[in-house]
């Protein structure tokens, strides 16, 4: 007996210590050659291949410095968290670069060396609720150019790679990126032209905060060449654009340029002289690329805007169905740009038709809501009932900014145009010798992005910013996300082309989506309520006017026809109003109904079931025990 018992404890202890050698030759192994398994959903934990592309391109070593105040006590614990998550990312950065990305951490605490580094690096401390300061923040540095990420917020963490991978581009490029304006409107300034009698303009806030990063160049709205210093191109309101600027946007485009457009069929803050009055009215100038927009399979058509009663701006009587304002459920989350937007205000804008051409790839980047429709110019401008008179919702998601990438082609496949010659001028002598022109390219020899908006408004300074005068000093204060999309979208299209399809890191936390759709549902039904009272109204508008001819004498009063016709309508109009309350009730009901149960389903169940099969493994092992010990 004793010699089983030696032998059963020798094999214990034989089988404990071969379990911790074969531990620690694991460890061992996976210490040396670091293996990484990211299975959470939207691989919130692995770089994107954007990313990979632009550190495998570097020529010396990049310095990323990661200041963060790890002694503070009063720094929330979600934020201790967060900057642990940041410095896992750090160190993909460093595994992913093969020894080319080099992290540097600090601790800067008061009056310390580390405090002093991190001034000098422009990160900037923050304030808890308690007073105490700390920091959490990036500097990154190539050779002797260097770009801080000041504070990091977890507000942004989903654009974190996005951030640390254009700093690191930015400060690996040559010079400033150079990006070209072409306009029919004064965005770069104006100065006074008494021949003209044209007032002096001051440039955009949008042209002042490009100047900043960027060197800005102006592009002439009748060039025939776009210069190849330019990167990007940024071409708004080409109202009465020539086919041959057309042609030089074309081949632009095709030599590997970035083309950002905003076009419009009503450009609101654009009044051009109408020719068809004749006591010399205004009307709302238009633009659109036509050519380019035809070889690309995408239009905007120039004869109506897009309303949309999810998004319509006011209530009651101002309301607006054509003044779109945007939350991120129109906008793409996944995209780096839009996911930080916040919120577009869209005046009298228009939609993108069409299917992309063959090569090409679209990219909604905001959109309206279900519940929209294309109305008439004639109606862009009304407000309250008149303005949706007659609704009838599309029932799609309809592109107002969109990008598309692929391999683009000519647009001009028969040649560069001819300039425009007036009936009856004489032709120039054909013995002049022209210029040579550079050989046509009939398609992009890589993938290109150019990005779409049908909407100029957007960015002027009426809409997208207020300028306040506090001291005498001109405070400019956003009025929405509209300055900062068209600044990130410049900013994506200068930089390393691999930012462009940098995608977003996915949100750690997942938002429910169920509740919208019903309430979308609910407000369909809604809306059909509205048209069915209003078909009422319209009919009985017609009756009366009926029984208005058939009545005989000069009498105003009221007929017993007329007044039941009367009487009808009101008991209806009360009877709908009833329903529409009774609609808005259970829509009320549903929702809070819907919403408990998902919460009881993600909080109470999944742990229920956990339970469930602890306490069915354990009863089957018991069983199983039982059953060994009766034989």
């Amino acid at each position: 007996m004793a010699k089983k018992q030696f032998e059963t404890l020798f094999y214990s202890a034989g089988g404990v210590i071969a379990l911790a050698a074969i531990l620690i030759a694991v460890n061992f192994l996976t210490g040396a050659f670091n293996p990484r398994i990211d299975l959470t959903q939207g691989s919130v934990y692995t770089l994107s291949p954007g990313t990979k592309a632009i550190l495998s391109r570097l020529e010396a070593p990049v310095k990323l410095r990661f200041y963060y105040t790890q002694g503070g006590t009063a720094v929330p614990v979600g934020l201790k968290t967060f900057a642990k998550r940041v410095e896992d990312l750090l160190a993909e950065y460093r595994a992913a670069s093969g020894g080319k990305v080099i992290i540097e951490k600090f601790n800067p605490e008061p009056d310390s060396d580390a405090e002093d580094s991190a001034a000098l690096d422009n990160v900037e401390g923050q304030m808890t609720n308690s007073g105490e300061k700390f920091y959490l923040g990036v500097s990154v540095s190539f050779l002797d150019q260097k770009a801080a990420i000041p504070v990091l917020s977890p507000d942004r963490e989903r654009l974190l790679e996005y951030d640390i991978t254009r700093a690191i581009s930015q400060v690996s490029a040559a010079r400033k990126p150079v990006i070209g304006v072409m306009s029919g409107l004064p965005v770069l300034g104006r100065p006074l032209n008494p021949m003209l009698k044209q007032q002096p303009a001051e440039p955009w806030v949008l042209a002042s905060e490009l100047k900043r990063s960027f060197e800005v160049k102006k592009v002439e709205l009748e060039a025939e060449k776009i210069d190849d210093d330019i990167k990007v191109l940024l071409v708004i309101h080409p109202r009465n654009i020539s086919e041959a600027t057309e042609y030089a946007i074309d081949q632009f485009v095709l030599r590997g340029g970035k083309l950002i457009a905003f076009v419009d069929p009503y450009a609101y803050f654009d009044q051009q002289p109408d020719m068809q009055n004749p006591f010399g009215g205004s009307q709302a100038g238009q633009s659109t690329l036509y050519n380019l927009f035809k070889a690309w399979g995408v239009d905007v058509g120039m004869n109506k805007v897009i309303a949309d009663l999810t998004f319509a701006s006011g209530a009651g009587p101002r309301l607006l169905p054509t003044l779109l304002s945007l939350n991120i459920e129109a906008l793409n989350q996944e995209d780096v740009v839009m996911n930080q937007v916040g919120t577009l205000l869209i005046p009298f804008g228009g939609v993108f038709t069409g299917k992309p051409a063959e090569g090409l790839t679209q990219t909604m980047l905001a959109h309206t809501s279900k519940n929209s429709m294309l109305v008439d110019l004639i109606i862009a401008t009304l407000s309250g009932e008149p303005s949706t008179r007659g609704f009838e919702p599309s029932g799609q998601e309809q592109p107002l900014a969109l990008r598309l990438t692929g391999k683009f082609k000519t647009a001009f496949p028969q040649g560069k145009p001819e300039p425009f010659q007036p009936r009856g001028e004489k032709k120039k002598d054909e013995a002049v010798k022209k210029p040579e022109a550079a050989p046509q390219l009939k398609e992009s020899a890589a993938e290109n992005s150019v990005v779409l908006v049908a909407d100029v408004d957007m960015i002027t300074d009426n809409a997208a910013v207020e300028v306040q005068d506090v001291f005498g000093q001109r405070l400019i204060v956003p009025r929405n996300g509209n300055l900062a999309f068209a600044q990130g979208i410049v900013e994506q299209l200068s930089g390393d082309s691999a930012l462009i399809t940098l995608r977003s890191r996915a949100a750690f936390s997942r938002p429910l989506t169920v509740i919208r759709q019903i309430e979308a549902q609910a407000q369909q039904s809604y809306l059909g309520k509205i048209k069915e009272l209003e078909d009422g109204l319209n009919q009985t508008q017609e009756k009366l006017q009926a029984l208005q001819k058939s009545r005989t004498g000069a009498s105003n009063i009221l007929t017993p026809e007329q007044q039941a016709e009367i009487e009808n309508f009101r008991k209806k109009s009360v009877e709908t109003r009833k329903d529409l309350k009774e609609l808005r009730k259970n829509l009320r009901v549903e929702t809070d109904k819907l919403e408990l149960l998902t919460k009881v389903i993600n909080i109470a169940l999944i742990p229920l079931l956990v339970m469930l099969v602890g306490l069915l493994l354990a009863w089957a092992k018991r069983r199983k025990i039982a059953g060994v010990a009766k034989s």
